[in-house]
């Protein structure tokens, strides 16, 4: 019988407690034959063990000490199982994509904890690593807000950032009743697919990030009061107004708008401050 532990309110710990959860996660998540999968936080190993069975390496990161003899004792025998013990933010990632996976395809996958979802899931997307998909089980809200599109609920900055990076494709819901401890809100699974060729390319990056920045700051706020915030030392708002007013109304919203569009936007106001 497993010693018991205890789980860790300050690490968000959730454990799925049925297989048939984990079973439709690594159904879905990339994994296959020719695609390995980097892990994190695998808990007990109710999802690990569904991914040994499929892809020909599996790294798994956690955070967790009182984790390690357990998921170390479990997978003992499963040869194409790695485990590192260290906080996926500190990790070079890109060090162990050429130790352990020597140029195969790889995959993440992960059960997030919901007060950490967002700096995990931009280290993914911003360090470039060339993922075929990135798969987690976050917060229901957050993936919501994720999978969202201009005018609708939630959508905001960390939308038009992770959808600059990539697709959000949406799995399914699962209720607070599959895990222990139970937790107050729903989760749901989503894929975030790496772009191999990002199809909206402002022309200077760091102005488009502060465009976005600028736009969502304050919510119903006319887009034109919320650049004039961050571009003020930069610009006159009458030079904002007229960027904003080649292709919207003067009291567009920033949460009314794509990324295709906000980036013109950014482009518009890097010409203009380049001279």
């Amino acid at each position: 019988m497993e010693k018991a532990f205890t789980k860790k309110k300050a690490l968000g710990q959730n454990f799925l407690t049925s297989d048939n959860i984990p079973m439709r996660i690594a159904a879905v998540c990339g994994a296959d034959e020719n695609t390995g999968v980097i892990e994190i936080g695998p808990g007990m190993g109710i999802l690990t063990k569904q991914l040994v069975k499929i892809a020909p390496k599996v790294v798994a990161i956690e955070l967790d000490e009182e984790l390690i003899p357990h998921l170390n004792k479990r997978f003992e025998d499963a040869q194409n199982f790695k485990l590192i013990n260290n906080d996926v933010l500190k990790c070079d990632i890109k060090q162990i994509l050429e130790d352990e996976f020597d140029g195969l395809n790889c995959c993440v996958c992960a059960n997030l904890p919901y007060y950490i979802t967002t700096p995990i899931i931009m280290k993914l997307l911003e360090g470039d690593y060339r993922f075929k998909a990135i798969t987690v089980m976050i917060q229901k809200e957050v993936a919501d807000r994720l999978a969202s599109g201009p005018k609708e609920d939630g959508y905001g900055a960390i939308t038009v950032v992770v959808n600059y990076y990539a697709k959000v494709v949406k799995h399914f819901k699962v209720g607070a009743a599959n895990f222990s401890p139970r937790p107050k809100v729903d989760s749901a699974v989503i894929s975030i697919i790496p772009y191999e060729d990002k199809p909206v390319k402002p022309v200077c990056e760091k102005t488009f990030f502060e465009v976005i920045k600028g736009a969502f700051a304050t919510r119903r706020k006319t887009l034109v009061n919320s650049l004039s915030a961050v571009f003020g030392d930069r610009l006159t708002k009458e030079a904002l107004l007229d960027i904003i007013t080649e292709n919207h109304t003067p009291t567009v919203r920033g949460e009314e708008l794509s990324v295709a569009e906000l980036a013109k936007i950014s482009d518009r106001i890097y010409e203009i401050i380049k001279g």
